[in-house]
């Protein structure tokens, strides 16, 4: 069985390699998700959308998550807008969704700051 890692284990964890991985399983995916309830799994991507008082702020956050991606070695895809960003993450080299995207997520959340 996988175990659910808290917001403190993902936030304090580091990304590793996948190579010849399977990714999480869909039930894997949903109790892990609930540590963070904002983000949603699209198919094999999980997703959030940030909002933000203004444009300053939106770069200033894809900064951090720029920061934390070339930390971790592991790179979301972002659509920034005026005020918002949507950030994807998954783990491509196994084709789904791993522990890895997690562990961004949680880190990307402790930054944001609308």
């Amino acid at each position: 069985m996988n175990r659910v890692l808290s917001i403190e284990q993902l936030r304090s964890g580091r990304c590793v390699p996948m190579k010849n991985r399977a990714p999480m399983s869909p039930a894997h995916i949903d109790e892990q998700i609930h540590v963070l309830p904002i983000w949603a799994r699209r198919g094999d991507v999980l997703e959030r959308d940030y909002e933000f008082a203004d444009y300053a702020r939106t770069i200033a956050f894809v900064n951090a998550v720029a920061e934390i991606a070339g930390q971790e070695n592991h790179h979301p895809e972002m659509l920034v807008g005026h005020g918002r960003v949507r950030v994807h993450y998954t783990t491509h080299e196994i084709g789904g969704i791993s522990i890895n995207d997690f562990i961004c997520a949680a880190k990307i959340d402790a930054r944001y700051e609308p």
